[in-house]
């Protein structure tokens, strides 16, 4: 699966952490977004990061950044159009995305994806609740004009968009005990579960 880019989307506002760069909060002493690109090298090609505003904050990941394509910060959708994008240019034929707040991805995330060439969506299934995480996704990169042109007609969902593309789930079982694979930190105390799981 070395040749599918990816790009870790971290072009939200983070409005229930307060605002700022949610990505860059400290986690075992990295920032988040560390942990997010260490899970995601080895099983993907070139890592990438969606981002708005002055790249330089993000300097110490080490990472290409992105801005949104299109104007006014429409949401993840615009994050997933500039994954397109990018590996576009690269000449690839598929993006993986991920949200910038999930630091523990599993390690066969591309992997399960890929299988069947198309468009798919990860998502978790605990105690028989199924949660899909539309972020996280693998995308054929020949739907990125069809994306550009439902961003422009308002469209801001994800899944939706998503759905009307043919997408397909790819889940994954919780086992009693284990955490979510795709728990994702939204608020300050998900960040101190998040450093418990990890301690």
């Amino acid at each position: 699966m070395r040749d599918i880019p990816a790009m870790i989307l971290a072009g939200g506002k983070s409005s229930r952490m307060g605002g700022g760069d949610k990505g860059l909060r400290l986690l075992a002493g990295r920032p988040m977004l560390a942990h997010v690109a260490a899970r995601l090298r080895g099983q993907c090609g070139p890592l990438a990061l969606n981002a708005n505003g002055d790249p330089a904050r993000f300097a110490g990941l080490g990472l290409p950044v992105l801005p949104d394509p299109v104007a006014d910060q429409p949401g993840p959708l615009a994050g997933v159009l500039a994954a397109m994008d990018w590996a576009a240019g690269l000449g690839a034929v598929r993006v993986l995305t991920a949200a910038g707040d999930t630091p523990f991805l599993p390690g066969d995330l591309v992997q399960r994806l890929a299988d069947d060439g198309g468009l798919a969506l990860a998502a978790s299934r605990d105690c028989g609740q199924l949660r899909v995480h539309p972020v996280l996704g693998l995308w054929p990169v020949a739907l990125r004009d069809d994306l550009r042109a439902a961003i422009g007609a308002g469209q801001r969902r994800v899944q939706l968009w998503a759905e009307s593309q043919g997408a397909r789930l790819v889940i994954w079982d919780v086992a009693p005990g284990q955490g979510d694979p795709f728990f994702n930190v939204n608020r300050a105390e998900d960040l101190e579960l998040a450093e418990r799981r990890l301690n």
